[in-house]
């Protein structure tokens, strides 16, 4: 499952990368690479929303809420 988790971070951070690139220098990589609206764009996109919440699902996990 770790590698898994990793994996999953990774593109996270890609899609974080990605973002900051558009906030900072107005570029966007992922249309650049794929094309602007294209399938392919929608899912690079919708991978990395996917597993920006499983990352979420993940820090929960691992935090101990009120236990003593």
């Amino acid at each position: 499952m770790e590698t898994v988790q990793k994996i999953l971070l990774a593109i996270t951070i890609i899609g974080a990368i990605n973002w900051g690139l558009i906030g900072i220098l107005d570029f966007d990589l992922v249309a650049m690479l794929f094309g602007a609206k294209t399938f392919l764009t929608r899912v690079v996109y919708t991978l990395v929303g996917i597993c920006g919440l499983v990352n979420i699902g993940i820090l929960l996990s691992h935090i101990e809420f009120g236990r003593d």
